[in-house]
């Protein structure tokens, strides 16, 4: 038996770095664990080793993502547990940057994200407790140079988790907001020999993410951040 303080999890926009880390940490914790994404076909192995279930979906759309809570609720009961991990990049000059690339990036980053939280908080409302967890960047507080689209999106999530945090809060449904403030290790990605834990680690990352969700309603977080320790402010 475990005691941890959740049921059921879904996973939204998952792929190979923190979103495997949690659904095998959730997993390890008894947890039912959902992963959705545009291309569940990359994900077969992660599915395989935690008995997952996975759902195709479009965050940028609606219909979409209700349907993906529908399935969700089918499959794994709940959602408990909400972890919005999902993101789009367009890099390049501003005066260079195509205005529907743009307009696509924001969709799947901010408005995808306002549409799981809404989602979200229309069933976690009822039952008085929950927990919707936003996956940020060093862009959700510092833009860098040509990289506006996902500054703009970054963003855009911080203020959604502040709203919702102050709003689900008192409902008894913990919202919280991570900042990711350095490079993800990875195996196209690994790291360097020169400065040893300079890049973050997934399960590092995972393990914040576990500790926050047992965390008691009398201290919870609303922002964390994390980095490495090589990583300056």
């Amino acid at each position: 038996m475990t005691d941890f303080p959740y049921e059921s999890a879904l996973i939204v926009g998952a792929g190979s770095g923190i979103s495997a880390s949690l659904a095998r940490q959730l997993s390890a914790q008894g947890v039912k664990v959902g992963l959705a994404a545009r291309n569940i076909e990359k994900l077969q192995g992660l599915i395989e080793e935690t008995g997952a279930s996975a759902f195709t979906t479009d965050v940028s759309q609606p219909a979409s993502v209700a349907a993906l809570f529908e399935a969700a609720a089918a499959a794994i009961g709940g959602p408990d547990v909400v972890i919005f991990n999902a993101s789009a990049r367009q890099r390049g000059p501003l005066a260079e940057l195509d205005p529907a690339d743009v307009e696509k990036a924001i969709a799947t980053t901010a408005f995808g994200g306002f549409l799981v939280v809404q989602q979200a908080a229309r069933r976690m409302i009822p039952r008085g407790r929950g927990a919707i967890l936003i996956t940020g960047a060093s862009a959700s507080v510092k833009g860098f140079a040509q990289s506006a689209p996902f500054a703009m999106g970054k963003f855009a999530l911080r203020g959604l988790a502040q709203s919702a945090a102050r709003e689900l809060g008192p409902m008894g449904i913990h919202v919280a907001h991570f900042v990711i403030d350095g490079a993800v290790r990875s195996q196209t990605r690994p790291d360097g020999v020169e400065k040893p834990d300079g890049t973050l680690l997934p399960d590092s990352i995972a393990q914040t993410y576990i500790d926050v969700l047992r965390q008691h309603r009398s201290a919870w977080s609303l922002e964390v951040e994390v980095r490495p320790w090589t990583e300056s402010f």
